[in-house]
């Protein structure tokens, strides 16, 4: 299926092929998203930009399976979700996917060592130590592991959550407006990360944001409009993507 090839030779980590997804019905129907089709490479930072309403949140909710489809296929590596019942989607999440969104989603009770282990925990799972001090050593976070949220920066909330993100070694992370409820250093500091997670670990990450310094850090920018794919951007910088955006009304 070409849709799940991006460039020859390389793997596609996760794929969407017609993709329809429709919120209401008769005259107030809208087509979120309007037969879109697009992979996305693994190992690579990938941005999804578009003016408000453009589908970029339905489409990455879709792609993560957070959200169902009206028609179409989305794959996550060689699996087609939009075929799995509600219980095997919930292990692929859990899994083989990870979250970073804009609220940090931390349980204040834990302290930041135990919120970023918890997802293995509930899923039976033991963490690797040596990946899991890599990380929280890249992170910056080996001093603040025994603080609990209310304790911690927002920057450093969001780098617990990164953590947690990536402590299971997911085929995918999926991060919604990550930096939103930052301020520019915290944010610079967290986009840091998320694309030395790519260069350095071979992580693949997918965001979503409207921010255009953001998407500056990705490795490639998919636009979207009106639910429909509107272009992409491959070494984006701040000025290319507010050049993109203007075209298209953002």
């Amino acid at each position: 299926m070409s849709a799940l090839v991006s460039e020859v030779g390389t793997r596609t980590a996760a794929a969407a092929h017609n993709l329809v997804k429709v919120y209401g019905k008769g005259d107030t129907a809208v087509r979120a998203l309007d037969g879109i089709n697009v992979a996305f490479q693994a190992g690579r930072f990938t941005a999804i930009m578009g003016p408000s309403g453009s589908g970029k949140s339905t489409l990455m909710h879709c792609l993560a399976g957070l959200d169902t489809v009206d028609s179409g296929e989305i794959h996550i590596g060689q699996t087609e979700i939009t075929k799995l019942n509600d219980k095997d989607l919930t292990k692929l999440r859990r899994d083989r996917v990870g979250f970073v969104f804009q609220a940090f989603n931390l349980l204040p009770t834990l302290t930041a060592e135990q919120n970023i282990l918890l997802g293995l925990e509930l899923a039976g799972r033991k963490p690797d130590r040596e990946w899991f001090d890599t990380i929280v050593n890249v992170l910056g976070l080996r001093d603040r592991l025994t603080h609990r949220p209310t304790e911690l920066s927002g920057g450093q909330q969001q780098r617990v959550a990164c953590a947690r993100a990536l402590v299971a070694r997911p085929e995918v992370i999926f991060a919604d407006e990550p930096t939103g409820n930052l301020d520019s250093r915290s944010g610079a500091e967290v986009l840091d990360f998320l694309r030395m997670s790519v260069r350095k670990m071979g992580q693949t990450v997918i965001m979503v944001t409207h921010d255009p310094v953001a998407a500056s850090y990705a490795d490639r920018v998919v636009l979207l409009a009106d639910g429909r794919l509107a272009g992409e951007i491959h070494q984006p910088t701040t000025e290319s993507v507010v050049n993109a955006l203007t075209h298209l009304g953002a």
